[in-house]
């Protein structure tokens, strides 16, 4: 036993002056392991453009490889709904999701006591706007069973929650499910299209830049409210979150993702007709760069890391019963890394 003893004593003093060699001689030291593979996912559109120019310029590649972590691979879907994204982060086939502050809240609510999902940070701070071709609705308290409404998906994106939240101040707390029996889950694409074309039963469309000017461009198809107007100011549409298990194995992984964010998010702010020039690359579509670019420039289209109204949404959800818990302020639901800035 005691030979035993010595020999792991004689071992570790080496390890010791090993350590102390590389650390004299300035030599790398192998990090801890991270995952060496990050999958990311986005929706559709301009309110994901940071994810796109991280996916564009390889920006997570970068900032990993300057926090020492080698070259890592990074995968990128694209995820329509809320719900579909909430079940690929759970399963973690996801590391990064993206959507709306709700599927985020109710995630966040569902597993306090197991994975903990909470917000990596804000993407995008934009109004949505609800879209008729239907010329007998002027507000929402028009909308009657003839009208099909589509949103990302029923009763949990952040377009059912807006609507509900519409039908809410309109009609009283009571009535929040109001709209719900009238809406269709369909992607912001198919949405657009149908609301575009008049065929089908989609007359009304809770819809998403570009989509949404696009549809205004169409003789007949008028705005019944912004998301603005409903939340009383502007509000995050999109934001980034994830598990508490990915967040606490890959902290440089974490760090790395927000430093890349944030470039991206430079980039957009510095270039937007280059910018504009790469949405339309990746994207296929079919607009003018001058019509991208004029979005770019509206002043209520905002990328930002800093979360904006999104306690309104998690008052709204535990008022109606669609949460279980209160959270005290945002930062309960957003991990630290973000928490000194000036989020609501």
């Amino acid at each position: 036993m005691r030979l035993l003893i010595e020999g792991a004593r004689h071992r570790l003093q080496r390890a010791a002056a090993v350590l102390c060699v590389v650390a004299a001689f300035g030599l790398p030291v192998a990090a801890s392991a991270e995952v060496k593979e990050v999958q990311i996912a986005r929706g559709f559109a301009i309110p994901h453009l940071p994810i796109m120019i991280m996916e564009h310029d390889k920006l997570l590649e970068k900032h990993a490889l300057a926090a020492g972590l080698g070259d890592i691979r990074v995968t990128y879907s694209t995820i329509g709904g809320g719900s579909v994204m909430n079940d690929s982060l759970i399963s973690g086939a996801l590391s990064f999701g993206v959507g709306g502050p709700p599927p985020m809240l109710t995630l966040w609510d569902k597993t306090r006591s197991g994975i903990r999902v909470k917000g990596v940070c804000a993407e995008a701070t934009m109004p949505l706007l609800l879209n008729t071709r239907n010329p007998n609705l002027k507000t929402v308290k028009d909308l009657t069973e003839r009208d099909k409404i589509a949103v990302g998906a029923v009763k949990v994106s952040i377009q059912a929650r807006l609507l509900q939240m519409a039908a809410a101040k309109a009609f009283g707390d009571a009535e929040f499910a109001r709209f719900d029996a009238l809406t269709v889950g369909m992607n912001s694409p198919d949405a657009s299209a149908a609301l575009r074309s008049g065929a089908g039963e989609v007359n009304t469309n809770f819809s998403l830049p570009p989509f949404q000017y696009a549809e205004l461009k169409v003789p007949g198809i008028h705005t019944l409210v912004s998301s603005n107007d409903i939340m009383g100011g502007p509000h995050t549409f999109t934001m980034v979150y994830a598990t508490s298990t990915f967040h606490d194995a890959n902290p440089k992984t974490f760090q790395a993702f927000l430093a890349a964010i944030k470039e991206a998010i430079a980039i957009i702010n510095r270039d937007k007709n280059g910018v504009a020039r790469t949405y339309l690359q990746m994207t296929n579509s079919k607009e003018a760069v001058a019509d991208i670019v004029a979005i770019l420039d509206d002043p209520l289209v905002q990328f930002t890391m800093t979360p904006v109204g999104t306690m309104k949404f998690a008052d709204f959800m535990y008022r109606i019963e669609a949460l279980k818990n209160k959270p005290n302020s945002w930062q309960d639901y957003f991990f630290e890394e973000i928490q000194n800035l000036p989020g609501s």
